[in-house]
């Protein structure tokens, strides 16, 4: 089990694949603020409402000056697939040996329905433009997360 992270943490620096391969850095954002979710599987019912949720209020999130990357265990080739699918239009990346998920305490002991099991937590983080954590969100639910976040930050 990894440790949480808390508003006013430096954001654990990370480079990842996208969908296509190519190496996507934390460090490509600095300079803007940028929404790190997790979640746990491509193309589960959950993590699409979230992921189409995340596509549908982008232009708001952008005109904030607010970037989006997802970051789930699969593979690329499951991330283009699920992107492909639902026309997502901001970076997934993949992290299978999930690094960047226990770095970021969005990996380890979670509850699902009624039993304790080990795996991702949904998990939301807001990084400013300084790479520091601004907002840590842990167990966060698939559906209405996006306007709940987008009230919270008033975008």
């Amino acid at each position: 089990m990894s440790d949480r992270l808390s508003a006013g943490d430096p954001a654990p620096d990370f480079t990842l694949p996208d969908a296509d391969g190519k190496p996507v850095s934390l460090a490509d954002y600095r300079g803007r603020k940028v929404i790190v979710y997790f979640y746990p599987a491509a193309s589960t019912p959950g993590c699409t409402k979230q992921a189409c949720d995340f596509r549908d209020n982008l232009a708001e999130l952008g005109q904030a000056g607010i970037d989006v990357l997802g970051i789930s265990p699969d593979k690329p080739a499951k991330l283009a697939k699920f992107r492909d699918a639902e026309g997502l239009t901001f970076p997934l990346l993949s992290d299978p040996d999930k690094e960047v998920l226990t770095a970021w305490g969005a990996f380890g002991e979670k509850q699902m329905y009624g039993k304790t099991v080990t795996g991702v937590i949904r998990s939301t983080f807001l990084v400013d433009a300084e790479g520091k954590v601004a907002e840590a969100q842990y167990n966060v639910r698939a559906t209405g997360h996006v306007a709940k976040l987008r009230r919270d930050l008033k975008v």
